[in-house]
């Protein structure tokens, strides 16, 4: 029953994200009509490799503007979405880099504590261009951004 209910919430978060990003895309859109191109894929998401542009578009709304954690999605979680200002403070002063963007990226997801609430953003980050390459990028220059946020 736990995981059914773990399950449920992941479902409910992934669903309420991609609303976020579907309503988030048409805005630009309707805004921005000349810059669609014909040959882009028919899923429009944000082609920004700036960190800062990627942690607004995909993270904000669990971990708020702030990075604090109080997003608007983070009242509707089970659990408490951290505040990303004290990764450094949390590890001794020092930036865990790698362990960071292997969390964004979906490859640090220890079994043993059961499923993440964060949605897994690597793969999507190589998804939305051809080349899957701008995804290490994006996960690499949002990490740094992480890191500039710390206090």
């Amino acid at each position: 029953m736990t995981h059914l209910k773990i399950l449920n919430w992941t479902t409910l978060l992934m669903v309420i994200l991609l609303l976020l990003m579907v309503t988030r895309i048409a805005g630009r859109e309707r805004q921005e009509p000349e810059a669609r191109r014909p040959e882009q894929h028919s899923q429009k998401l944000p082609q920004t490799l700036s960190g800062e542009q990627l942690y607004r578009a995909y993270c904000a709304s669990c971990h708020g503007q702030d990075a604090r954690g109080g997003g608007p999605v983070s009242k509707s979680l089970s659990v408490k979405v951290p505040d990303l200002t004290v990764i450094a403070r949390s590890n001794g002063g020092i930036f865990p880099t790698g362990r960071v963007r292997n969390t964004i990226s979906g490859e640090n997801r220890p079994i043993a504590h059961g499923t993440s609430q964060m949605p897994v953003w690597g793969p999507y980050f190589s998804q939305i261009e051809d080349d899957t390459d701008y995804g290490k990028v994006r996960v690499d220059n949002l990490t740094r951004y992480l890191e500039s946020l710390q206090r």
